[in-house]
């Protein structure tokens, strides 16, 4: 068997222009990794015949996956492209069309010869079953390599990915050992981060790689590493990790897809505790976050979005003198309006925002990223302020994240 490396062509103009980002191509990577399956490289390209046939004609690598341009109109060639390339003819796969005439029986759609056409296979290929839409997979094999075309609808080719290509991957190639855990980090800067958990970088074994991935208010520690032995490299970087975890207790949140949201949500369940928000400067963001999360309706109960100050004096009881003397971004008002968010949705918890998102509004005293957060408790109220930039959509991001950490810090 040989060794696996793959190479990903997504196809589509509207990717090279920016109008759709190109996350098949991120989650097809992520995938393919998890089974031990290394990607060389990820590239995109117009829709084509010279492009297609150009990316076959320099892939380097043993495996090429394309996605996109498998639709039943004029503009999606690929098919038509690698028939051409193959040296092969169309044919009709009569298990396609039955599969293409039930997914249309079931809503009452009738199938035009539009439609039929997608039933063509190229006659060099193996047809993949594609469960939730009319084209299916393509696999086509040579003693070099194996070229596999997936459409680009990102639930069809995900459902093809788990269960026809992976699995063919796997008894083609032998794929490697690569073990990969990320460590989320809140609360601390990349580069702040980098001088706290310095010794332990260093003392890493060389066979040990870390990445550092920051993103707005967190930042993913990957360590990655490749071995024969799955269960004793697990276990080696597991024992890294709970070294970490000594270092910086307080700024680790969770583990690899873990989002914060999710971890305070099921603290929130864990421990019979309700909360609410009332949101002036994320306006609702922090509510959207939270809702995300399958299951939030055990634990939260709703969110006034207080984004003018008569809402807030209305729903929320903030005293209009303490707006008028301190500002409605200040710790007086925000304390209330946590307060008076927790009674009015009646809740164990709530967190509250009132900030100066941007990009204007700012003062020299309260410059454009200043964001005031409490979070109101049966036993008391807990306020800080926060100076997150200049950058709105940023600033919003930040705040919601800092309102959860300091939820989530309270719970632990």
């Amino acid at each position: 068997m040989k060794e696996i490396k793959a190479e990903i062509i997504s196809i589509g103009d509207e990717l090279l222009i920016g109008q759709v980002v190109n996350t098949n191509a991120s989650w097809i990577a992520s995938e393919l990794v998890k089974n031990g399956i290394e990607v060389g490289r990820i590239t995109a390209i117009k829709d084509s015949k010279s492009e297609i046939f150009e990316a076959l004609n320099s892939s380097i690598e043993n495996i090429v996956l394309f996605t996109g341009g498998l639709g039943p109109t004029k503009d999606d060639i690929t098919k038509g492209v690698l028939c051409n390339y193959f040296d092969s003819k169309l044919i009709f796969h009569t298990p396609t069309f039955d599969h293409i005439k039930s997914l249309f029986g079931k809503r009452n759609y009738p199938v035009t010869e539009v439609n039929k056409n997608q039933a063509l296979i190229p006659d060099k290929c193996i047809p993949l079953f594609n469960q939730y839409g009319t084209a299916p997979g393509m696999w086509f094999e040579t003693d070099a390599k194996v070229v596999v075309s997936m459409p680009g609808v990102p639930f069809e080719m995900k459902s093809l990915v788990t269960n026809e290509l992976i699995p063919r991957l796997k008894q083609r190639f032998q794929a490697k050992n690569i073990i990969h855990r990320t460590i989320m980090t809140i609360g601390v800067g990349e580069s702040m981060l980098a001088e706290k958990i310095a010794d332990w970088e260093n003392d890493l074994p060389n066979h040990i790689k870390l990445a550092y991935l920051p993103q707005p208010g967190i930042v993913r520690l990957r360590l990655s590493t490749q071995s024969n032995n799955y269960d004793s490299s697990f276990s080696e970087i597991e024992s890294q990790i709970s070294k970490l975890q000594n270092i910086i207790p307080d700024k680790i949140f969770g583990f690899d897809d873990s989002s914060l949201e999710e971890v305070v949500g099921n603290l929130l369940a864990e421990k019979g505790r309700t909360l609410s928000t009332a949101e002036s400067c994320t306006g609702g963001y922090i509510a959207h976050l939270i809702t995300s999360i399958a299951g939030s309706s055990n634990y939260f109960t709703g969110s006034v979005v207080s984004y003018a100050n008569d809402v807030k004096v209305k729903q929320l009881n903030v005293e209009p003198s303490d707006i008028e003397t301190y500002g409605a971004v200040s710790k007086e008002v925000v304390e209330q309006m946590a307060i008076g968010g927790r009674k009015l949705l009646n809740t164990d918890y709530c967190l509250a925002t009132s900030g100066i998102a941007g990009p204007d509004g700012g003062t020299e005293d309260k410059p454009v990223g200043s964001v005031w957060i409490a979070l109101a408790s049966p036993m008391e109220v807990k306020s800080r302020l926060f100076q997150f930039g200049e950058h709105r959509g940023r600033n919003i991001h930040r705040s919601a994240l800092a309102a959860l950490n300091m939820l989530r810090k309270e719970l632990s």
